[in-house]
């Protein structure tokens, strides 16, 4: 959880938008966080998953066992295996309502936890 914290600050240091991290390990048996954040433009979409990418590696973490949207700029998926992390563009935020689909999950005060 520390990384997926982690995560979730360097996105806020980059502008990341309404930044959160749930805890949805309970109904996914493929990782145990989300960390979700948006930006309002695809340029801010890509420095915030470049940001996240760099700084997770800097506290002694992991590289990104995949990434999947970097040519579009409206959705970066970073799958770190043990947390995902989902950047979007304003609107596509809106349009998919992630938070709304795991509602039921606790949320993590990324702003405290350490790496």
């Amino acid at each position: 959880m520390a990384w997926a914290c982690e995560a979730a600050r360097a996105a806020d240091d980059k502008q990341g938008k309404d930044t959160v991290v749930l805890d949805v390990g309970a109904v996914l048996e493929i990782t145990g966080w989300f960390v979700i954040t948006s930006a309002h433009n695809s340029r801010l979409v890509r420095t915030i998953a470049e940001t996240v990418e760099e700084r997770v590696v800097a506290v002694g973490g992991p590289k990104p066992l995949r990434v999947e949207g970097l040519d579009s700029g409206e959705w970066i998926l970073l799958d770190y295996g043990d947390f995902v992390v989902h950047v979007f563009g304003d609107e596509t935020r809106a349009f998919y309502e992630l938070e709304r689909l795991y509602r039921d999950m606790p949320s993590v005060d990324w702003s405290v936890a350490t790496a």
